[in-house]
């Protein structure tokens, strides 16, 4: 398999089979499937070799099924899987949702074959071991010196692991986070009996540091999280200066970069890079949340806690009588909420990190077309008098409206494109998002419309996928053209 993301230069190198069938590999979707079904066939023959290593046995009768039955079963699970929204295709820019990269998918199925438990050691040495590899990755990309973390099923487990060691080390203090932050924090600290506190944000949609600050001196903040990357906008707190100000006050920082984490490979303040300052600041924080099945291309699922102090373990101590007894080793469940996780998400992400490393010319290459994309399309929405840009992209999710008078005509219009977008025949249709908002946030970030009604959905789009920058002219226009309907209605 190539070990690059770029494509070679034909015109200065000579042809070569094996290395132009590795990188059709390492396409998405369509383009890549031959060569998908070549590396799972091999996936499939190879673990059965190694099964056979260990003697034949007769497998037990209760598990058979008819060949035909089988075939009817995949055959109604193939027709009812086309029930789906196409989140693989440039032209679906609706929710955070794309395919796993096909190396994640070889990694996944071919460790699932024998589905190892990386709870413990004597569950799967194997992919134990690529796991603690791939979470020592994470923390270098994130300049932590020290670590102590692994995956999770999810950025919720994640964060709520996060939060778990927030109550342990601040019992009777409250957690503050961003009125825009992602409602996990709310739901996990009611779970874990913590006081939340949502505090309000800014124009940018980012945390007010003065109403922050206001909280912390009352002395009842045990924790901030900080947000690098917002679900809703996309919007990058300042961490750099949240940290600043909690360590004034000794309060410890949590960093939810479920969806953002990735961008710190491009955070280089130049032009298809994002802002350098929030996301160097995270190596100073006590501990940082990724989900690698967003932009670190993985299937879901797959999150990943990580603390910067190592000695947080002890707030995971418990025993099991008829586990960890196979080595002296750390096993990966002495330090998780989690007891049962897939070795397979290990798998596909340490396989999918030899071929595409946390460097800025390896994954920071695949987010930056999907920078880009925003960028132009914002480009494209200022220039035009049918939409409004909501508020700049910081990331590469990008909010805007259409030019109406009035809330209730925004909400009807933005409907129309979402709806209509999605009802077009399979070759031109168009699936965005909406995103709700209410008079005040408009009017925050200078937008003067009538607010006759009390919230309305504007238009929202996430450009996650590298392959959408050559589609933002054509999505802009396909946009405008489903607005024009609406001019009469």
């Amino acid at each position: 398999m190539a070990t690059t993301p770029h494509t070679p230069d034909t015109a200065t190198q000579e042809a070569d089979p094996q290395r132009e069938s590795a990188e059709r590999l390492l396409r998405s979707g369509p383009a890549g499937a031959d060569e998908l079904g070549d590396q799972l066939r091999t996936a499939v023959a190879e673990t059965a070799s190694w099964m056979s290593e260990y003697g034949g046995f007769a497998p037990h009768p209760s598990l058979d099924v008819e060949a035909d039955a089988l075939e009817q079963a995949t055959a109604e699970l193939r027709a009812r899987l086309r029930d789906n929204y196409p989140f693989f295709h440039p032209r679906y820019v609706g929710q955070m949702l794309k395919p796993p990269h096909p190396a994640a998918v070889i990694g996944y199925v071919t460790a699932m074959l024998n589905n190892p438990n990386n709870h413990a050691l004597d569950g799967g040495p194997a992919t134990a071991r690529m796991e603690k590899e791939v979470v020592s990755q994470l923390a270098a990309m994130f300049g932590f010196d020290q670590h102590l973390g692994h995956l999770t099923s999810s950025g919720t487990i994640a964060n709520l692991e996060a939060l778990f060691v927030a109550r342990q080390t601040h019992p009777d203090k409250a957690v503050a986070y961003s009125a825009d932050a992602h409602y996990t924090h709310a739901r996990m600290c009611h779970l874990l009996g913590l006081k939340g506190i949502a505090v309000p944000t800014t124009a940018d949609g980012t945390m007010d540091l003065q109403r922050l600050e206001e909280l912390l001196r009352s002395g009842g903040i045990g924790t901030v999280v900080a947000t690098a990357g917002t679900t809703g906008l996309g919007a990058v707190d300042p961490v750099h200066e949240i940290v600043a100000l909690c360590r004034r006050y000794g309060v410890r920082v949590h960093v939810d970069a479920a969806y953002g984490g990735f961008f710190r490979l491009i955070a280089d303040d130049s032009s298809d890079g994002v802002a350098a300052a929030p996301f160097i600041a995270i190596a100073e924080c006590d501990s940082v949340v990724i989900d690698p099945h967003k932009h670190g291309l993985q299937p879901y699922g797959c999150g990943a806690v990580l603390f910067n102090d190592p000695d947080v373990a002890r707030h995971y101590l418990h025993d099991s009588p008829y586990t960890y007894f196979t080595s002296d080793e750390l096993h990966l469940g002495e330090i998780s909420l989690e007891c049962s996780r897939a070795g397979a998400a290990a798998a596909a992400l340490w396989l999918t990190l030899r071929l595409l490393p946390l460097t800025p010319d390896g994954l920071g290459a695949v987010l930056r077309p999907g920078r880009r994309a925003a960028m132009a399309w914002a480009e494209h929405i200022e220039a035009s008098e049918q939409l409004n840009l909501y508020q700049r992209p910081q990331l590469d999710i990008l909010s805007y409206y259409p030019t109406r008078d009035r809330l209730s005509e925004i909400d009807r219009a933005s409907t129309h494109v979402l709806t209509r977008g999605m009802q077009l025949p399979s070759e031109r249709s168009l699936f965005v998002a909406t995103y709700t908002v209410d008079a005040a946030a408009l009017a925050a970030r200078g937008h003067h419309v009538q607010a006759d009604l009390p919230h309305g959905r504007i238009l929202r789009s996430v450009l996650m996928k590298p392959e959408t920058e050559h589609y933002v002219s054509s999505l802009h226009q396909q946009v405008l053209g489903l607005l024009s309907e609406t001019v009469d209605q």
